[in-house]
């Protein structure tokens, strides 16, 4: 769970270089791709331009390298061939990547072409979501308080926080303790300690926060066909605040922004 300095440098690496795959996405015109061809690109960036791992390939017996989640999708989006990227949609990339033994976890939703001010809309509400939560890792902290100001964001903007799937411990492995609930009571919960590092990945939907899981066992979508939108991170607690180990050049918080 609290990783050593020398660990946390290692995973610095691969949160840079994770991140350095989504600024490659960032330059790419996705309409008219289908999911495949992403997952495809994807794959080829990690291995032949990076030398590292894809670490969602093979683990739980997922076959692919990312989920695209599009328009009211949730989460776990399997990649397909027939699945064209169109103008209009909102589509989330999910990404692993494992470099020296150690693996970074991050997710953007993309706005494609001329989304709706609605979609535009909750893409942002999400986004915020996220740093808000990010805002409140700092040595004392609890749990509970990321939890808590991530589904006050939502809430206040009209929108849900799904409660089936969280964010979590990650390491050596992807999935490592503690779990990072996006919904909670300020005070409550694990303390955070510095080296503790975790992944903050609210998925907000327009609607209900109802969810299902489609006949593939993979796929998760809305129970109303709302638009859902999610946004991810891998931090780490420091001795004052907090490192986001994926951020992207460029990127900034957003926290403050007006849906």
């Amino acid at each position: 769970m609290v990783k050593s300095p020398d660990e946390l440098a290692l995973m610095r690496i691969s949160g840079r270089m994770l991140a350095s795959v989504f600024e490659m996405l960032d330059r790419q015109e996705l309409v008219g791709m289908s999911t495949m061809q992403v997952n495809d690109l994807v794959e080829n960036f990690i291995t032949v331009d990076l030398a590292a791992r894809p670490a969602s390939k093979g683990q739980y017996g997922f076959r692919y390298v990312l989920n695209c989640s599009i328009n009211h999708v949730v989460c776990h989006g399997v990649p397909d061939r027939d699945e064209i990227i169109s103008d209009g949609d909102i589509v989330n990339l999910d990404i692993t990547l494992e470099k020296n033994g150690f693996i970074a976890d991050s997710s953007k939703t993309y706005v494609i072409g001329n989304a709706p001010p609605a979609a535009r809309r909750l893409v942002r509400i999400a986004r915020a979501a996220m740093w808000k939560g990010i805002e409140q890792v700092r040595p004392g902290a609890c749990l509970g308080d990321i939890g808590f100001a991530i589904e006050r964001h939502a809430k206040r903007n009209g929108c849900s926080v799904v409660r089936e799937y969280c964010g979590h411990g990650i390491g050596r492995k992807m999935h490592e303790e503690p779990q990072v609930l996006n919904f909670g009571r300020p005070g409550t919960g694990l303390k955070l300690r510095e080296g503790m590092v975790f992944t903050i990945e609210p998925m907000v939907n327009q609607g209900t926060r109802k969810v299902s899981t489609e006949s593939d066992g993979w796929m998760v979508v809305t129970n109303d066909g709302k638009l859902s939108a999610q946004f991810e991170h891998t931090v780490a607690v420091t001795k004052h605040g907090v490192e986001v180990l994926t951020l992207r050049q460029g990127e900034t918080p957003m926290s403050d922004c007006r849906a």
